[in-house]
């Protein structure tokens, strides 16, 4: 039992995280860092929404927002939006459903098996948001490492040092938690759903063969017939 609940909030922990780093990756502004000339004026970070350059001297943020999300974007900015939204609903889900199962938690406190079938639930949402969020963020990353790395290649060299931002990292990490917070829950709590339900299964059994012995041992004490005595006994004791 210790161990199942040494389990259960370290799988918690990382859900909590995991999702709050997607979430928080998802919708800020730093996927791409580019420093605008070799002196390092200012910084651009280039998000999934909105850009923002920063002056290195006097800290002062100046922010556009793209487009319309029905206006023409590039394939990579649109899918690496639709699979970090995807993660982020999941985690967020997976997160919650693994809350509703702790057993610290009183919810269906007589249901041991069902609360363990809710974390083994989550587990797989869990698993399942890592993959859409370790697979947009390396995407992204990889993208812009080709962009480098292009410039480069061609002989361009326009002043711009191409990064990857914090958040870009954000939904690496969140995504590899997902995939650690999710394999604790849906191998190791797969492993005591079964130890558990042998042990009510042998519950059962037991309790079976208890009620069925002591019919036994009743049935041997009752008499088969009553005898003649006992007949007139009875009418004697009825008049």
């Amino acid at each position: 039992a210790g161990m199942k609940f040494f389990l259960q909030y370290v799988g918690c922990f990382f859900a909590f995280f995991s999702a709050g780093f997607l979430i928080t990756s998802t919708w800020t502004d730093c996927w791409m860092v580019n420093a605008d000339d070799s002196l390092e004026v200012s910084t651009k970070c280039r998000g999934l929404w909105w850009e923002c350059v920063t002056n290195v001297f006097d800290g002062i943020q100046t922010c556009d927002e793209y487009d319309s999300i029905y206006a023409e974007h590039p394939v990579k900015l649109v899918l690496t939006r639709a699979m970090m939204i995807t993660a982020d609903i999941l985690s967020g889900f997976g997160f919650l459903f693994l809350v509703l199962g702790l057993d610290c938690v009183k919810f269906l406190p007589d249901e041991p098996l069902i609360k363990l079938r809710i974390c083994l639930v989550s587990g797989v949402m869990l698993l399942i948001a890592g993959l859409p969020g370790i697979t947009g963020s390396v995407w992204y990353a990889v993208d812009v490492y080709v962009e480098r790395s292009s410039l480069l290649f061609h002989n361009v060299f326009l002043g711009i040092q191409y990064k990857f931002g914090w958040s870009c990292w954000l939904g690496m990490a969140g995504s590899l938690g997902c995939f650690l917070s999710g394999s604790l829950l849906t191998c190791c709590m797969y492993l005591f759903r079964e130890t558990s339900s042998g042990r009510l299964h042998s519950a059962y059994s037991l309790r079976k063969g208890y009620s069925s012995a002591a019919t036994v041992v009743t049935n041997v004490h009752l008499p088969t017939s009553q005898t003649a005595t006992s007949k007139m006994y009875a009418v004697d004791t009825r008049v």
